[in-house]
């Protein structure tokens, strides 16, 4: 029975140290939750697109991406580009992935895409980010436009673009890996 009591607490102490590590926050209040690399396939060939990291200012009661997907405080998506591509194509991308996670405010969808001015460059950032005491989310473009969208609604359907349906499934999971 001693030994059974030592074991578990072992594990629990191994358990806590690893999640105090996995939830502590930059000197400004940031979790980073996770990173990865959205890669597209056509036939034999696979292209790096871009870089992201997600960032939120609370850890959700649980780790999955739904949770993630749900919760109501500050967060952000940051995408490095990794390649050239086109400004039509990444409306069309961003257009096409709301529609296969179920989100369908064209006037809201619209508005978030009208941030991309111009080609997104190798090595430009674009951030999304989500201001929970506005309930808005934000598309700004370096150097480019910049989006601002009301509702958590929205805020939803953005996040389920990289945490609800995509493909590869992993990359949400990526995104998620800190918590």
């Amino acid at each position: 029975m001693k030994r059974r009591s030592i074991l578990a607490l072992g594990l629990l102490v191994v358990t806590l140290a690893a999640n105090a590590f996995a939830a502590t926050p930059d000197k400004d209040g940031w979790y980073h939750t996770g990173d990865a690399v959205r890669v597209k396939s056509i036939a034999f060939i696979s292209v790096k697109v871009y870089g992201i990291g997600h960032d939120m200012k609370c850890v959700p009661p649980q780790k999955s991406k739904q949770a993630v997907i749900e919760a109501d405080c500050d967060k952000r998506f940051v995408w490095t580009m990794k390649r050239d591509v086109d400004r039509q194509k990444i409306i069309d991308a961003l257009k096409e992935a709301y529609a296969m996670n179920g989100y369908t405010d064209g006037g809201k969808i619209g508005q978030a895409v009208g941030a991309f001015t111009a080609e997104l460059k190798e090595g430009k950032r674009v951030t999304v980010s989500y201001d929970a005491a506005k309930k808005t989310t934000t598309f700004s473009e370096e150097g480019g436009g910049t989006a601002t969208i009301a509702g958590a609604d929205f805020m939803k359907g953005t996040w389920s673009i990289w945490l609800g349906k995509i493909d590869p499934p992993s990359l949400g999971d990526a995104l998620i890996a800190n918590l």
